[in-house]
C-alpha cells in the first residue's frame, strides 16, 4: 500500500503528483499489462538479445 504523508496547507495536486510518481516506481500497472499475455520463454530470450545488440550499436556509434 503507498502511504503519502499530506502536509498541512500543502496542494493536493502536488500530493497527487507525488503518489503518481511513487506508484510508477512500483511497476504495478508494467506488471500488469505483461501478464496481458503470455509471452513465451524463448521470445522474451530473442527480444532480450535484439535489444541488447541494439543498445550495443547505440553505445559503439555514441563513441565514435
Amino acid at each position: 500500500m503507498i502511504v503519502v504523508p499530506v502536509k498541512e496547507g500543502e496542494n493536493i495536486e502536488k500530493a497527487l503528483r507525488r503518489f503518481k510518481r511513487k506508484f510508477e516506481k512500483t511497476g504495478a500497472v508494467r506488471a500488469l499489462r505483461a501478464r496481458q499475455a503470455f509471452i513465451k520463454p524463448s521470445v522474451a530470450r530473442r527480444k532480450k538479445m535484439e535489444k541488447a545488440v541494439y543498445v550495443k550499436q547505440l553505445q559503439q556509434s555514441e563513441e565514435q
